[in-house]
Order: C-alpha cells, then structure tokens, then sequence
C-alpha cells in the first residue's frame, strides 16, 4: 500500500537522480582511467566497508539469511553488481547524451514490470504522467530543437544502459514488493544499515567476479592513477551508493516503484545542468520548461 507523496518524501526521492547525475558525470571521467566492472566493484568494496560499523551484526544471522538467501542474492545482483556496472561500461561505448535519453525510459520500464511481474495495472494517469515526464526530458536531450533528436546514431553502448535500466526497475519492485519471509512480522529487524549491507555482501562476490573476468578478458583493463582518482572513487561510494540507495529505498517503500520511477527522469535535467557548468555554459530556457514538465509528470502520477 503506497501512500500520497508529501514533500518530505519527494526531497528524499530528488536526492537520488541529483547524486547519480553526479555519477554518470564521474563515470564519464573515469573513461581511460578505471576500468567500468572494477569501478563498480571498488566503489561496492568501499561502501560495504564504510557500512560495516554499522550493519555487520545482520551478516551474522544466518538463521535469518539462510532462508532468505535467493531474495538477498538477487537484489545484490541487480542492484550493486549490474546497474552501475551496465552504465559504466555503456559510457566507454556510447554518448552521454544517448545513455541519458535510455535512462529517461525507466517510467515506463517500472510500469511494464508492475503489469507483467505484479500485476500492477497502470492508471491513465500514470500513464499521461510519463508522457508529460518523458516529453520534459526530450526536450532537454533536443536543446530545445526536436528535430535534433531524429540525428541520434545508437551504439551496442546504448543496449547496456538499457539492460541498466530494466535491472533497476526490477530491483525497486522488488524492494517494493518482497517475499512473505520480507514482511512484518516474518522480515527480520533489520535498520537500513543492516538490510543495505546484507544486499552488498551478496552482490560483492558477483562483482569481484565480474571485475576479474575484465581484468583477463578485456583489453585496456588496466588501472592509471591520477591525483583525483581518490575523491572520484569516494564520491561514487559515499553519494550515489550509500546516500542515494536510503533514499531510494525510503522513498520507494513509501510510494511505489511506480510513481519513485518518475523522478529517475530529473537525472537527465541534473546531467544537464552539470555538464552546462563544468563548460561554463548558463541554463536555456529549455531547462525551465523541461523541469516544469518533469514535475508535472511527477505530480499527476502521484495522485489517487
């Protein structure tokens, strides 16, 4: 049971899209520097350790993890070892601009899913939400030209971010709509720490994995170091990971993968922005109207 969006909940689910704009502005950075399964699996490696004061009793409840372990493996698998791993490696192959204009689907992917998987029937204003979301963001990716858009050239890149998106939306439905051995009484008394600790310890050793296969099978997997490889692995640890993964989670909980996956598409507006100011260029007019069609689409889905 969802509950109506209140702006408490709506801060906790723009945070996110703001830190993983951030993200994808690192990752592109970290191209020729870091190689795309190892970020993901140091920035993992990071976060678990930064979370370890904090959660390391729940990995100790076996009794509780044992019968649970399949549910756990798979959160870990598809949201730490394939969603950033997938758009770090689409961001060696293809465009910033092509990776944002995939990511901006994940409304409609969230729907899909809730219909297919769950049984979640969209209402008509989810789906006028995602038209009204959807056309904001097309807008920012055509620079206020639509017929910019009919000039996209896609790479094999763009079908990675896609697979991105698609585990993403599956991982929040699923945090939305566990198993019974997830629910009350049954869930185990875990704080966030401990549950966001649990999914890393079993999605680390599929990204250790992930990471070594790289390391022997791809060309160019090598490390280079630079003076700002450290900050840059730290904030993909601490921003995008931890911070953004509680609100995530809070949020999702709260109302629905459903109506969560819109704000995904202020991601894109965020990326925008950044990017305009790390080449000293000021916001168009095209990023207001965009921002004001994007929560649109939030509101009119948020509504019973």
């Amino acid at each position: 049971m969802t509950t109506r969006l209140s702006p408490k909940i709506a801060l906790l689910l723009t945070l996110p899209p703001l830190l993983w704009a951030g993200n994808a502005v690192v990752g592109r950075l970290a191209v020729g520097t870091v190689p795309p399964l190892a970020l993901n699996f140091v920035r993992w490696l990071i976060a678990f350790a930064l979370l370890w004061p904090l959660g390391r009793a729940a990995l100790a409840q076996r009794a509780a993890l044992r019968p649970r372990w399949r549910h756990l493996a798979l959160l870990g698998i598809l949201g730490m070892g394939s969603y950033n791993a997938l758009q770090y490696m689409a961001l060696h192959t293809s465009t910033p601009l092509n990776v944002t204009l995939i990511a901006a689907s994940m409304p409609v992917w969230m729907l899909a899913i809730g219909r297919l998987l769950y049984g979640v029937r969209p209402r008509p204003q989810d789906l006028l939400g995602a038209a009204c979301s959807m056309a904001g963001v097309l807008l920012v990716l055509a620079q206020g030209r639509p017929a910019r858009l009919l000039s996209l050239q896609f790479v094999p890149g763009d079908l990675l971010m896609l697979l991105a998106i698609v585990s993403w939306a599956l991982y929040s439905w699923m945090l939305a709509r566990p198993p019974a051995s997830m629910q009350g009484e049954q869930r185990p008394a875990w704080n966030w720490a401990e549950f966001l600790l649990v999914q890393i310890g079993f999605g680390l050793p599929f990204c250790g994995l992930s990471a070594g296969a790289e390391l022997l099978l791809a060309d160019n997997a090598q490390w280079h170091w630079t003076p700002w490889l450290v900050p840059l692995l730290l904030y993909v640890a601490v921003g995008p990971a931890l911070i953004a993964y509680r609100c995530w989670g809070l949020g999702v909980a709260t109302v629905g993968p459903a109506v969560a996956g819109f704000f995904g598409n202020l991601t894109p507006l965020f990326a925008a922005l950044m990017s305009a100011a790390l080449l000293g260029l000021w916001p168009q007019w095209y990023h207001g109207v965009a921002f004001v069609a994007i929560v649109a689409g939030i509101v009119i889905s948020s509504r019973r």
